[in-house]
């Protein structure tokens, strides 16, 4: 038994530095995407804040959601966050699995890349819909006579380059449509297309629409604002994916076709990756279907039949 241990570690840890060698190569090529997609995700951020200064607090709207789901209340909104926290985790983590698992179809860096791609188009949507037209927030925090429905207005200019990590929870104003769903469905989406597992999809599709009618129910967004996301991020899915360059497919695996006749040591050094004979590329000339092993033609029909 530790024997066996042994070599399966000895097997993982391997697999771990070849992994890593392969997505620092891979890194060093792409690392301004990546840049580029989280700093967008800090100015969604910001964007997100600036128009909390400008929300204004309302009667909540007439929504057929909340008409048709029952209220969770204040005390159970950490449901639908629950939720959302573990898509997001197990969504993290199987990015991660090609540097333990011996089966492995993407990579690392550039699923990342592309699902940073897909976030990024889809939070550019929604601040230009948010910022058109500002509704009264749903959620208990935005609504008449709570003190944090609006920000203050900042003291000086590097108040608005902040972000609190509670005002991610307690924002107002920015709902149309629904930060948590773009998230949802992007990974959703892309495991639909790289994942291996159907059960595991069924289960992510599954989860989609429970957060949904989670969120609805927390109060946390109209009707609307999950609507707007389903649709939406579908389609700037399915056209950006039409788009961007294809990811390669680690499960392909190409190997030379190897002739009978190769001796053992011929066979090794091509799947080595070394050249062989060059005369073995030469050209064959095919008479009446006989052809000698060194291209010479054969004739054993008898002269004057």
């Amino acid at each position: 038994m530790t024997l066996y241990i042994r070599r399966e570690s000895s097997k993982l840890w391997k697999r771990f530095c070849s992994e890593i060698t392969t997505e620092i190569g891979l890194l060093a090529e792409n690392w301004k995407y990546l840049v580029a997609g989280i700093i967008c995700q800090y100015i969604h951020g910001l964007a997100a804040k600036g128009v909390h200064y400008i929300h204004r607090p309302g009667p909540t709207l007439q929504d057929l959601g909340f008409f048709l789901l029952p209220e969770l209340g204040q005390e159970r909104s950490y449901i639908s966050e629950t939720v959302f926290t573990t898509v997001f985790v197990s969504f993290f983590l199987w990015t991660f699995h090609p540097f333990i698992l011996k089966s492995k179809k993407i990579y690392t860096v550039l699923i990342w890349c592309r699902v940073l791609a897909f976030l990024v188009a889809c939070q550019f949507l929604r601040v230009i819909t948010f910022y058109s037209t500002q509704l009264p927030g749903p959620n208990y925090h935005c609504r008449e006579g709570s003190k944090v429905a609006r920000l203050p207005w900042p003291k000086n200019p590097l108040e608005l380059l902040e972000i609190n990590p509670h005002g991610v929870m307690y924002g107002c104003g920015d709902l149309i449509f629904s930060s948590h769903m773009i998230f949802t469905l992007v990974f959703v989406l892309t495991y639909q297309k790289y994942g291996t597992k159907r059960f595991i999809k069924l289960v992510g599709w599954l989860t989609a629409f429970v957060q949904s009618l989670l969120i609805i129910a927390s109060r946390k967004h109209y009707t609307v604002d999950v609507v707007v996301a389903w649709y939406t991020v579908n389609l700037v899915v399915f056209c950006l994916d039409k788009k961007l360059p294809e990811l390669p497919d680690r499960t392909t695996v190409l190997l030379p076709v190897i002739s009978k006749d190769r001796t053992k040591e011929e066979n090794h050094k091509l799947l080595n990756g070394n050249g062989v004979d060059p005369a073995d590329w030469r050209p064959r000339a095919q008479v009446n279907g006989k052809i000698d092993s060194n291209g010479v033609h054969t004739d054993n029909s008898m002269n004057g039949a």
